[in-house]
């Protein structure tokens, strides 16, 4: 049976991965994207992988607007939460709070399509 020190040992060899350069890790970014991995997706891989994107000093979006590379996620996530939003105050008309996050989200919908279709 392997001593506790031996068993730290091989899990620390297992982790240790070479940091990329700033260079590298936006070629990683952009390799992943044109496989068609959201922003949140390319994170989890990239996490996965042993390399943490809070060691570098631009964001995976930053990085795939300045590629020219479109993620549609954000307006994904916003016509969803609006659509659940709307169930929930079809069943609840006199919430007053969900009424004005709706018109929230459908302004927040809006300012995205306009982004998108400089």
């Amino acid at each position: 049976m392997p001593k506790k020190s031996e068993k730290i040992e091989e899990k620390t060899e297992k982790i240790k991965v070479k940091k990329l350069s700033q260079e590298e890790y936006e070629l990683k970014i952009v390799e992943l994207a044109k496989k068609g991995l959201t922003s949140e997706k390319i994170g989890e891989e990239l996490r996965r992988q042993g390399i943490h994107p809070k060691e570098h000093k631009k964001k995976i979006t930053k990085i795939m607007q300045e590629n020219k590379i479109e993620s549609n996620t954000d307006l994904k996530n916003a016509e969803d939460k609006l659509k659940r939003i709307k169930d929930h105050f079809e069943k609840n008309k006199g919430d007053k709070r969900s009424m004005r996050e709706k018109d929230r989200i459908f302004s927040r919908i809006r300012r995205i399509n306009l982004h998108l279709n400089k």
